[in-house]
Order: structure tokens, then sequence, then C-alpha cells
């Protein structure tokens, strides 16, 4: 059962491999991938040169930061179309959503490889041989996975994992029910909890400004929060997400998940918190 319109980017906010859209080299860039190089070579290369996790981290971080602020402005666009009775078919706003964050993430991308300079093809070997070793890396696995999940949640456009080919066996179809209602307490407790801070410093949810910061802050955390109620079940987030696909077209499951985003919005709307 597809989502409706209005919670479309709510669920991109709160899920939030690798995406980079591979389009463009620098040239002259200081830092080089070991991945990119010879032994030899590498041994004669200083560390600092070398393209570090923490560069990678600050990278796709500083990426999805900048692409949940296009997501809510976006959403507030779509919002105001939408009150106004105007109703967005689901695959255009699809087509919408996926040409706005394509043009946010190609605008912003460039600036962000020349302030860390990074050349584009060396961050790409670095973050795959750091994702080939994710029990070593796991900040950036998180990371990348991060911008991913929102790419994957706001496009509807699954991206090809970077990291290690491993089998990943889907949950029966009650396992992914239990999974969903865990999953989704979860975010929405994540938000009642960022709302209720803002509700406490006397903040207007109905401000612009307020609702997206909120947004922001919430997809801060949501990511880790979802995860980590999966895991308190034996769940994996890549299970969840595959067992969500495979069993999804199932009309209870459908029903099901359908009705913990009406849940969520509910939620959202009693702390004065609209839905994006």
């Amino acid at each position: 059962m597809p989502p409706s319109n209005s919670t479309v980017i709510l669920a991109a906010a709160g899920s939030a491999a690798l995406l980079l859209a591979a389009r463009r080299v620098y040239s002259g860039s200081n830092k080089t991938s070991s991945a990119l190089t010879t032994t030899a070579r590498t041994e004669n290369l200083d560390p600092e040169d070398c393209i570090q996790a923490d560069d990678v981290i600050a990278i796709f971080d500083e990426l999805f930061t900048h692409m949940q602020m296009v997501l809510a402005q976006l959403s507030q666009q779509i919002q105001q179309i939408q009150m106004s009775g105007q109703m967005i078919p689901e695959k255009q706003l699809r087509e919408i959503l996926k040409a706005e964050f394509d043009r946010g993430l190609l605008a912003k991308q460039d600036a962000v490889y020349e302030k860390h300079d990074v050349d584009e093809d060396c961050l790409r070997g670095a973050t795959f041989e750091m994702l080939e070793n994710e029990e070593e890396y796991p900040k950036v696995k998180r990371a990348v996975e991060r911008l991913q999940v929102l790419y994957e949640n706001v496009t509807g456009v699954k991206v090809a994992s970077c990291g290690p080919n491993k089998p990943i066996e889907a949950l029966s179809k009650e396992k992914t029910m239990d999974s969903a209602t865990v999953y989704f307490d979860a975010l929405t407790g994540a938000m009642r909890a960022v709302a209720q801070k803002f509700e406490k410093e006397g903040l207007n949810m109905k401000d612009p400004a307020v609702a997206q910061k909120l947004q922001m802050e919430f997809a801060a955390v949501a990511n880790d929060i979802g995860e980590a109620a999966l895991k308190d079940r034996g769940v994996t987030l890549d299970s969840f997400k595959a067992s969500i696909e495979k069993h999804q077209e199932d009309p209870e499951v459908g029903k099901l998940l359908e009705h913990l985003k009406m849940k969520q919005m509910q939620e959202m709307s009693a702390f004065g918190v609209q839905a994006m």
C-alpha cells in the first residue's frame, strides 16, 4: 500500500551505503585514498595526505544535514500546495522529490569536496574500502547509510550497497509486522521527546523555522534510535528493510503500516507538529 502524499517526506525524515553522484572528478587534490594507491606508493605517503575515516564521516554528515534542509523547505512548499486543495499524484510527487534531491545534492557536493580537499574518485575509493571493513569503521557505515536511507525513502529509488555483498534474510510476515510496530513506536517516541523539549523552551511549532529545526533535530537521532529498537529484538536494519520490501504488498502488512503512519501523525498533531 503506497504512502499518502502527506507521509512521504515524514517517513524520509525518520529514516534516515554510498550515495555519491559520480559525475565529475576533481584534479589537484592533496588527499589520496589508500584504496587507489599501490603498497609502495602508500608507504611514501604522509598519513595526513590520505583520506581518513573522520574525513568521510564529516563529508557525509554535512551532505546529510544540507539535504535535510532542502527537504524541509520543499516539504513546506508541497504542504502549501496541498492546503490550497491541489493534490499531487504519488508518482508525480516522487519525481519531484527525486529531481530536487539530485539537484540539491549536486549543488552542494562540489563545495563540500573542495572544503575537505578531496577528489571524488578518491573519496569513493576510500569509502568503499572502509565499508568493506565495517566492523573497523562503524561510524563511517552509519554516516553513509544515513544519507542512503534518506534518499531511498524520499525518492523510492533503491541505492546499490557499496559494502560487501552479504546475503540478507527476510523476516517472516509476523516478525516483520512486530518489527514495524517496534520501529515506528521508537521513531514516534523520538519525535515526542524532541517536541516536548521544544514545548518546554516555549517555541511555536507552527513557525516554519521552528518546524524545520525540529525535523532536523529529529532526523539526527531517528536512524540510530530506530536501529537500536530493532537490535533489541534481534533484528538488523538491513533485514527489516528487506522484509518490508518483501511483505509490503500483503494486505495485512500494508494495513498495519498505514495504521502506524496515521498513529504517528496523530501524535505529532497533538504536539502541534505539522506532518511534513
